[in-house]
């Protein structure tokens, strides 16, 4: 009967050890190489999509994960381009004042500015 129960209370408990939150973790690469990891990489983005997009202040953002080390490979020559890559998904209005759809894009950040965007038209 004790090993019943015992068992049925181990049962109730591991379920609710598997549902704990996710906490972003920081994967720190070598920084000779990829630069210094962007901790305030939100704000990098935000504010280079500021610059970039036409009308900045409609963009609704989501971010499905954390900076990675990573590389991209230049416009021309193909050699590559070390730092954190940043996926994020934007929503924002185009020209003609209609939003876009949620696009995924990706940014390579380096020592605290943007060195390289994949997703945009431009």
């Amino acid at each position: 009967m004790r090993t019943i129960a015992f068992l049925l209370l181990l049962a109730c408990a591991v379920p609710a050890s598997f549902a704990a939150e996710p906490t972003e973790i920081e994967v720190v690469a070598d920084p000779r190489v990829y630069g210094e990891y962007p901790k305030n990489y939100k704000e990098i983005v935000t504010q280079w999509l500021n610059e970039t997009l036409v009308d900045a202040p409609s963009a609704q953002i989501e971010w499905p994960g954390t900076p990675q080390a990573g590389s991209l490979p230049e416009k021309k020559g193909g050699k590559a381009l070390f730092g954190y890559l940043v996926e994020f998904k934007v929503n924002s209005r185009n020209r003609f004042g209609t939003y876009t759809g949620m696009q995924k894009h990706t940014i390579l950040i380096r020592d605290g500015r943007v060195i390289k965007a994949t997703g945009f038209g431009f």
